[in-house]
C-alpha cells in the first residue's frame, strides 16, 4: 500500500512550459548550456536571413551591416541556423572552456 506522505501532492504541482509573465522568456539566458557555437563567413553570407527565421530560439538579429549574427546569451548551439543557409556561410565549432 502507498503512503501518502508527500509533501506536495501531484495535483498541487504547476504545469510545466507555462510562462506566468509575458515577455519573461528573455530573462533565461540559455547560451551557457551551449557546446557548438554558430560561425558567420561573411565572404559566402548572402544575407538571406534563413538563420534568423529557422532559429528556434530567435537569437539571431541584423547589423546595420545587413548580417545576421547570433547573440551567445541565447544561442544553445543546436546548429538549425547552419543546417538551413543554402551558402554553407555558417559553421558551427566546439565551445571553447
Amino acid at each position: 500500500m502507498a503512503q501518502i506522505d508527500a509533501i506536495v501532492g501531484w495535483k498541487d504541482l504547476p504545469f510545466g512550459c507555462h510562462v506566468y509573465e509575458p515577455g519573461s522568456t528573455a530573462k533565461f539566458r540559455t547560451g551557457d548550456w551551449r557546446s557548438q557555437r554558430p560561425v558567420l563567413d561573411k565572404e559566402k553570407c548572402i544575407r538571406c536571413g534563413m538563420c534568423w527565421v529557422f532559429c528556434p530560439d530567435m537569437c539571431y538579429s541584423q547589423t546595420e551591416e545587413g548580417y545576421f549574427e547570433a547573440n551567445m546569451e541565447y544561442c544553445k548551439g543546436c546548429g538549425i541556423c547552419a543546417h538551413e543557409c543554402p551558402k554553407d556561410a555558417i559553421t558551427m565549432v566546439p565551445e571553447e572552456d
